[in-house]
């Protein structure tokens, strides 16, 4: 009996804490901090990955700001921002290299092509990121390098840009008592730089890197789903629709069996919608193994679409993961995930989600998220 009771126990310990008891602190006299289930990056999360942007919408201007890598990096993070590759502009030679361009003679800056949706952001913001990252008011230089390549530069194709790129520098002006020596000109060549300077911090998040990223904190980024899409039903209609599991898991904070519920082993591409309500939760992208028995996610389909609470039941302290539009009752996140992925382990009961097949996401009304999965 006392072998049983012990078992038990352990059973109840692991359905409890979603197989991360040393995530769940104990409250004898431990210290104790609730952590932000933002994955924590050396680099913020990209906020265009899961946008569709349309090609033929998108315009296009060209940066230098010292060493392109953390340029591109940057650039990339601007919502709105379509995609950003690495190259040399406006130099004198023919066919430059990168080994040609750090001898300083051939004219080139090192510069970032940036193509980007002006209906979620024009010009004028785009360049106010960009200025917030550079020190405009000194000549070939930028952080640590030195070098005509190094200089900065705004360089345009169509030419009502040039009013709208004075006026910026007109305006950045005002912050410093040096004048600005950022270059404004037309672009006369671009060069798109070698495949390893492509993406180059995505591949080496250890990379050498000059600017900051801490100002695109304050960039307004709008949710990716719409909470009015997708309203809560009544508990009555919750009651005719959800099976006795989902109805105890969602809305009565409960916890299914481990190992024993539809998604645990789930890896066919698609999306994971709350079973209440069909607001899109997670994507099969974010889907790994984490041998806990329970669907686990890296992060949410978009950071709005989950609601993080503390929870002190059952003598632990925990962070709850429930629905915005539902406020359905998921699961918990822990902070044992995988490390490049931020660290982060969504736990969800299969209970309190359906899954969108990839194939069904377009006639089921999803279609616009097409792009969360990769």
């Amino acid at each position: 009996m006392k072998f049983k009771w012990i078992v038990g126990l352990i059973g109840l310990m692991i359905l409890l804490t979603g197989c991360a008891t040393s995530n769940a602190t104990l409250k004898s006299g431990a210290d104790t901090t609730l952590k932000s289930a933002e994955a924590t990056s050396k680099y913020p999360a990209n906020p265009n990955v899961n946008v569709t942007y349309d090609d033929d919408k998108l315009e296009e201007i060209w940066l230098a700001g010292g060493c392109f890598w953390g340029v591109e990096a940057f650039m990339a993070r601007v919502y709105g921002v379509a995609d950003v590759t690495s190259g040399y502009a406006n130099g004198n030679t023919e066919n430059p290299t990168y080994e040609k361009v750090i001898k300083g003679d051939t004219g080139y800056a090192e510069t970032v092509h940036v193509l980007y949706d002006p209906e979620r952001v024009d010009l004028e913001k785009l360049l106010t990121h960009y200025f917030k990252v550079i020190d405009p008011t000194v000549l070939n230089r930028q952080g640590n390098d030195r070098g005509e390549q190094y200089r900065t530069g705004v360089y345009y194709k169509k030419t009502t840009d040039k009013d709208i790129i004075d006026q910026v520098v007109a305006k950045e002006q005002q912050k410093y008592n040096d004048p600005i020596v950022t270059e404004v000109e037309p672009l006369t060549s671009y060069t798109l730089a070698e495949e390893y300077h492509q993406d180059y911090l995505e591949k080496n998040p250890d990379g050498y890197c000059h600017i900051e990223f801490d100002s695109l904190e304050d960039q307004e980024i709008p949710s990716l789903t719409d909470p009015a899409l997708y309203p809560k039903p009544s508990d009555t209609e919750l009651k005719e629709k959800l099976t006795d599991i989902q109805y105890k898991v969602t809305q009565g904070n409960g916890t299914e069996m481990a190992f024993s519920n539809d998604f645990w082993d789930n890896y066919e591409p698609g999306i994971y919608v709350d079973i209440a309500t069909g607001e899109p939760l997670f994507s099969s992208s974010d889907k790994y193994d984490s041998g806990c028995g329970w669907p686990s996610f890296t992060k949410p389909i978009d950071p709005d679409v989950v609601v993080e609470l503390e929870d002190k039941s059952y003598n632990m302290i925990r962070i709850e993961v429930r629905s915005r539009s539902g406020n359905s009752h998921l699961g918990h996140v822990f902070e044992d995930g995988p490390k490049d992925k931020g660290g982060l382990r969504y736990c969800i009961n299969s209970a309190a989600i359906d899954f969108i097949p990839q194939a069904e996401m377009e006639a089921t009304g999803y279609g616009y998220l097409k792009n969360s999965i990769n």
